[in-house]
């Protein structure tokens, strides 16, 4: 169960009631006034943090930097620390005491400001932790009383994010006779009553059908328009390309590479690759048989041939009459792959 936010430990400078009741969007319009002077707004700041538990350790100084109004996505297998890191900034769990060891969301330190960061934030957890013994509409009404909302407000919200979400139709059905996939998009409508500045994402689409991820991606983006900040995790390279503005891929709680997914994939990997499938007798057959720019990779029993030279892959590929074989443009998993020996799904 979500704590109550007190009304005392909300920030001096929060305009909660009117953005939710009007739709004023205060990040938007903050957006705006520093890149006028040239400046970019860092919503949150994190510098050398770590995080042991007694037989792993999850974090190993990791720093980064989200600017407001982006999307921020941290890509990694099952163990790589991202679900940690959330956690921390959100104030579940605390990080390890490091005196380089530095954090600041809308400039409260989650160790001990708490409160006034949830007050400006949405989570959409790993699980759908709702009431099954209530409806949709219930659900919402009753986390709306953790953030004070008036019930005449919190009504207006709830339908405007029920129709957001294409769940209106719903309002009145028990959580059980909802699929994974309406359940999950009323997570996030949940997440959405307090009009938060930063939405925290925690592998939001992780085991829905391709139609439910890709309407979540939308509403995403045109949150974002909208000035909301989003923070998430996510193994699958897709989401990471398709909504994030800046990623970072982590291993064993470290940073590996960051930046934009465009610019990870042309500094850090060729532009295509054929995948073989049967590796053992590909290799024997190439061996010595391909030009030096062709790069070879082999992951149990996929050989990869990454080359920029499309027509000379597609010329190879020919050449296999009857193989089982894929040509394709390269993507985050194979930098993934590349800069840390194994692939996204693996558990660490």
């Amino acid at each position: 169960m979500a704590r109550r936010v007190n009304r005392k430990q909300k920030p001096d400078n929060d305009f909660f009631l009117l953005t939710v009741t009007i739709g004023i969007n205060t990040s938007k319009t903050c957006k705006k006034l520093l890149n006028a002077f040239g400046m970019a707004e860092k919503i949150i700041i994190v510098k050398n943090v770590s995080k042991k538990f007694p037989k792993i350790l999850a974090l190993n100084n990791l720093s980064f930097e989200v600017e407001a109004q982006t999307c921020f996505g941290f890509l990694g297998p099952n163990g790589a620390g991202k679900s940690t890191m959330m956690n921390i900034i959100y104030g579940k769990c605390t990080r390890d005491k490091e005196p380089e060891s530095r954090m600041s969301i809308f400039g409260y330190d989650p160790k001990h400001e708490e409160l006034k960061i949830k007050y400006l934030a949405g989570v959409v957890p790993q699980d759908n932790n709702l009431d099954d013994e209530l409806n949709v509409i219930q659900n919402l009404m009753i986390y709306s009383k953790f953030y004070d909302i008036e019930a005449k407000v919190a009504k207006k919200r709830i339908s405007y994010l029920l129709d957001f979400l294409e769940l209106s139709e719903k309002a009145n059905s028990r959580i059980t006779e909802l699929s994974g996939g309406m359940k999950r998009r009323l997570v996030i409508a949940r997440a959405l009553l307090n009009n938060p500045r930063l939405l925290i994402l925690d592998e939001p689409t992780t085991g829905l059908d391709p139609q439910v991820r890709h309407l979540i991606w939308d509403r995403l983006r045109l949150l974002k328009k909208e000035g909301t900040t989003i923070l998430l995790t996510t193994h699958y390279m897709e989401e990471a390309f398709q909504i994030c503005d800046t990623v970072m891929i982590m291993h064993n709680g470290q940073r590996i590479l960051e930046g934009p997914p465009r610019e990870l994939l042309s500094k850090n990997i060729e532009k295509y690759v054929l995948e073989l499938l049967d590796a053992d007798a590909m290799q024997d057959l190439f061996n010595g048989a391909l030009q030096k720019h062709v790069r070879i990779d082999r992951s149990q029993h996929v050989l990869r041939l990454f080359s920029n030279d499309f027509e000379y892959l597609r010329t190879l590929a020919g050449s296999m009459a009857g193989e089982n074989y894929y040509l394709r443009q390269t993507n985050l998993e194979d930098v993934f792959l590349k800069t840390t020996g194994r692939g996204l799904n693996e558990t660490q």
